[in-house]
């Protein structure tokens, strides 16, 4: 798993700017079916229901007792969920829908290599992209023309603009369409920036096995609901938030000097305080997400290899400098 990104200035300020696109061989996965809805709704720490039909979320699926298995976007078009994730998980996720999901109920269809994804990145990307396919407001998804590419419009949080999901050759016949119409080619860098600056978690990098939702900025997501029905693992997330905290929590670093760390660990007084996990590398400083325990408050100085790292707000805010 890849944990640090090199991106120059220029290209990072594009994900601010312009319309970048990153195609991306993604896992995933529909689910329908006479009991799809409920079924994923028993699952998913976020609202299905509510959000209802032609709606993009994210959320996570627990262990029964509250940590992350998977970190899936959903897409809702009537009876058809689509789930993607990480190209990692395939099988973590095979093997979690085979336990979780009744196939009399929600049957599960594996469109990995089969499917591909297009992420769209940038300001300028409505503007660019409306001319080539009806674009749906935020939150919404559509379907192109033909009917077999959908188009989600990300929530305000989301760490991309729109994304495409449908067969390989049409997604990248769009791609090349989103080339002639002016936008810029991205890469996994550039995915990677773009999370970092949203304060956007990432399976395998800020959340592990032993994650609870709370600790890597699910409420700020608008990823975890607390008036839903049961779901597996809601105990847990709910005693956390009505009587608890999380002991740790998702922040955003910056680094001077151009290179990432090889030492992940973060100190204060000589005690280890957090890791540091994805790095994007410039030319002169690193802005990361780390994992950090609560006590260590954004006015004070942590240390990585010798080196200050400052604590940000998550979003990273332009001002910030990077």
């Amino acid at each position: 798993m890849q944990l640090d990104f090199p991106i120059s200035l220029a290209n990072l300020n594009d994900l601010r700017s312009r319309a970048v696109l990153v195609p991306e061989r993604a896992a995933l996965f529909t689910v329908e079916g006479p009991g799809a809805l409920e079924c994923i709704q028993g699952l998913l720490t976020n609202d299905v229901t509510a959000a209802g039909d032609g709606s993009i979320l994210y959320g996570a699926m627990l262990t029964s007792k509250g940590m992350i298995v998977l970190d899936p976007f959903v897409l809702r078009d009537g009876g058809v969920f689509v789930l993607i994730l990480p190209a990692f998980v395939r099988d973590v996720a095979r093997a979690y829908f085979a336990r979780m999901l009744p196939p009399r109920l929600a049957r599960v269809a594996d469109r990995t290599g089969e499917w591909e994804v297009l992420w769209l990145l940038g300001a300028e990307v409505a503007e660019r992209f409306d001319p080539l396919v009806r674009v749906p407001p935020p939150g919404r998804i559509a379907r192109t023309d033909g009917g077999s590419i959908f188009v989600a419009r990300a929530q305000p949080a989301m760490p991309f603009e729109a994304m495409l999901a449908g067969p390989a050759e049409e997604v990248k016949a769009f791609a090349s369409r989103c080339l002639a119409a002016g936008m810029r080619a991205g890469d996994e860098a550039s995915l990677a920036a773009a999370r970092v600056l949203a304060g956007w978690p990432s399976l395998g990098r800020e959340i592990d096995d032993k994650t609870l939702p709370q600790e890597v900025r699910f409420d700020e997501l608008n990823a975890v609901s607390y008036v839903k029905g049961c779901y597996t693992g809601q105990e847990t997330v709910a005693r956390v938030h009505f009587r608890g905290h999380p002991n740790r929590s998702l922040r955003g670093l910056v680094l001077d000097g151009g290179r990432a760390p090889r030492d992940r660990r973060l100190v204060r007084d000589a005690r280890d305080v957090g890791v540091i996990r994805t790095a994007v590398v410039l030319q002169d400083k690193v802005l990361a997400l780390a994992i950090v325990r609560r006590e260590v408050t954004d006015d004070v100085s942590v240390v990585s290899e010798d080196r200050e790292a400052r604590m940000v707000p998550l979003p990273v805010p332009e001002e910030v400098g990077v």
